[in-house]
């Protein structure tokens, strides 16, 4: 079997479902075969999530021309530190960049402001800390982007989706510290059933994806069980973490049967309920 082969069709969900977190922008074929391959499944409503400026402007136009689309826009945590210092190696999609220092960052910051007031963008991110790619020297940029996408969220009364990689504690004190919007999404969840505990407390969302299907991802089992049903979402944040047994192929869409099917079975729930469950909170979580 091919690794760049794309994974067969799974079953219908009986129930309709969305994908809470996508990159339509990085994935093969059309925006309309991909929703098309998605519809398939039962999976009807999507969100496509910007990572910088170009790909937000890019969610926002692609949600305005497609009902079943929402956008989320967002300077991606480890963006922010490259507007910053600069990214000679040219790590992202941007390519090679000089330093722009902080006033690049709030120019750019700016125009995610101005796409957040849109009425097809439903959310601010994906946002947040990285602490497994950005090193020190990068952190005060990564936090002050981060508390800027807070208020630009809560302005505009949009949904928060979080990012957070390896930095849990600081994520949980910056949301404390600045005032979480009334709506937050931690988005391919990562944390330990004790800090989907504090989530819960705090009412937050936690978005699963296809690790939590992985061999080893038995403590992210264990976050889910312990989560609460009315704040359980799903993603694919295709095309990365395709659900096992698929690993390592591409992912999109339409595999959120598998993962959701792997959810309802750590859950104790039968598909349907959960199904039902997520496409409502779904819709809660972004507001549509």
């Amino acid at each position: 079997m091919s690794r760049t082969e794309a994974p067969p069709l799974p079953e219908p969900l009986r129930v309709p479902v969305a994908d809470s977190h996508t990159h339509l922008d990085m994935q093969d074929g059309t925006v309309e075969e991909g929703l098309a391959r998605a519809a398939a499944v039962n999976v009807t409503t999507v969100v496509q999530v910007g990572c910088d400026v170009k790909g937000s402007r890019w969610a926002a136009e692609t949600a305005a021309a497609h009902a079943q689309v929402h956008a989320a826009v967002a300077l991606h945590p480890n963006e922010a530190p490259r507007i910053v210092h600069g990214d000679p190696e040219g790590r992202s999609r941007e390519g090679a960049r000089e330093a722009g220092g902080f006033a690049a960052l709030h120019e750019a910051l700016a125009e995610i402001d101005a796409l957040a007031a849109l009425p097809h963008v439903r959310g601010v991110g994906e946002t947040g800390l990285d602490h497994f790619r950005t090193g020190p020297e990068g952190m005060a940029a990564q936090e002050e982007s981060f508390r800027a996408h807070i208020e630009i969220a809560k302005r505009h009364g949009k949904a928060l989706v979080i990012h957070d990689r390896e930095a849990h504690a600081d994520v949980l004190r910056v949301l404390a510290d600045a005032g979480a919007p009334e709506r937050t999404v931690f988005h391919c969840y990562s944390g330990d059933a004790d800090m989907a505990r504090a989530c819960a407390e705090a009412g937050y969302f936690m978005s699963f994806a296809g690790n939590v299907t992985f061999k080893n991802a038995q403590p992210l089992r264990d976050a889910l069980a312990a989560a609460p049903t009315e704040l359980v979402l799903v993603e694919t944040d295709a095309p990365f973490l395709t659900p096992a047994p698929y690993r390592g192929r591409p992912n999109a869409p339409y595999l959120i049967p598998v993962t959701l099917r792997a959810m309802a079975a750590v859950k104790g729930l039968d598909e349907d309920t959960l199904a039902e469950a997520i496409a409502d909170n779904t819709a809660r979580a972004f507001d549509y």
